[in-house]
């Protein structure tokens, strides 16, 4: 016979079996949850292809809202920036310019670059600068920077100019990258026309570096360059030289070519010591000698020694003619001095170069 206590009996299992159902669920619900987030924060943000393939549409729509935040606006100015070839990409150039009427002299001061391009695998460059006051060809260059995006050169070069004579000239900054074993490479350029600038008081720029012109790197590129070794014995006091070979050499004959040779002076001091040459290598814009020449020089003489190495064209019925030059020693400036210090730190070894040539002084004619 049934009882009230029974039926009680009967509704409390009834219950207690219900809510440990419900609690089962729920929290086999909450370990699939929190499985699914385990594993995608495993993978790191990573998503696997073939299982978004697998949510189609339903994937799609969840992220397309996030898509449609992006502001296509700054994706564009961003393409625009990098195309543009602005600051991030050649940087700029700081410079200063500074008058003296009583002394008829312009001092120029390369102070530094900033956010230059890396140009070489190591993700930086080796930058240094030339420069010209152009049409005049002469350059002035400044010491190589190695692996720096913002060398600072604060280098001052003095020029003698008339004021009437300087406002007629456009200055013209040449940024480049040294490679010692290759041609280097010129990051940008940058003009400036003097007849603009008020010379009351010193003037300091900041300049936006620009692409280099596409067919001449510069005044003295149509000059061309020259490859060579250097090597220093100093216990046999021998210095040897290895004309290897020239590229883009200036054109000299009525046909378009040249018949250049190379001549290397050997100085002590203002005095010349020795000279050597190279054969003659007839119609051509880009010699190959690969000739060696030994000189004697001591190692108490090495610091006072320099070399005019001079690329010139040989005229069998007139004068030859001096078509660029380079000088190399202790008091050169730049990527020659650079040369000229690997070769004394690197005792015999030969360290080649290539070297861009430039238009000597007083353009002797040998």
């Amino acid at each position: 016979m049934e009882t009230p206590y029974t039926w009680a009996l009967v509704s409390t299992i009834l219950i207690v079996i219900v809510v440990i159902f419900v609690i089962f669920c729920l929290k086999a619900k909450f370990c699939r949850k929190l499985k699914f987030g385990t594993e995608a924060s495993t993978l790191g943000g990573k998503v696997d292809v073939d299982a978004v393939k697998a949510l189609g549409h339903s994937y799609k729509e969840r992220v397309q809202p996030e898509l449609n935040d992006l502001k296509i606006d700054d994706c564009v100015a961003n393409k625009k920036e990098k195309d543009d070839g602005g600051d991030v990409k050649l940087g700029r150039v700081h410079y200063s310019l500074d008058y003296d009427y009583n002394a008829s002299e312009v001092t120029i001061t390369m102070i530094e670059c900033t956010d230059l391009p890396a140009m070489d695998n190591n993700k930086f460059s080796d930058p240094y600068i030339k420069f010209f006051l152009k049409p005049d060809t002469k350059a002035y260059q400044t010491k190589v920077i190695n692996k720096s995006l913002n060398p600072v050169f604060n280098e001052n070069f003095s020029v003698k100019i008339p004021y009437a004579e300087l406002t007629k000239r456009t200055l013209g900054i040449l940024i480049y990258d040294h490679n010692l074993f290759s041609k280097h490479d010129q990051i940008g350029k940058v003009d400036l026309e003097l007849s603009s600038v008020d010379f009351g008081d010193v003037v300091e720029k900041w300049a936006h570096i620009q692409k280099p012109d596409s067919e001449n790197c510069g005044e003295d590129s149509r000059l061309g360059s020259l490859y060579f070794t250097l090597r220093y014995v100093p216990t046999a006091g021998k210095l040897t030289v290895v004309i290897l070979e020239a590229k883009n050499l200036k054109k000299m004959d009525s046909i378009g070519l040249s018949d250049p040779y190379v001549k290397i002076s050997l100085m002590m001091g203002s005095k010349r010591i020795k000279k050597k040459k190279t054969s003659v290598k007839k119609k051509t814009l880009n010699p190959y000698y690969n000739e060696e020449f030994i000189f004697d020089v001591t190692f108490d003489q090495i610091q006072k020694t320099s070399l005019i190495i001079s690329v010139i064209d040989y005229d069998l019925i007139g004068k030859s003619e001096t078509m660029g030059a380079i000088t190399v020693g202790c008091n050169s400036t730049g990527s020659p001095l650079k040369h000229w210090s690997e070769m004394l730190s690197n005792p015999r070894r030969p360290i080649a170069q290539w070297h861009e040539l430039e238009m000597p002084k007083d353009e002797r004619k040998k």
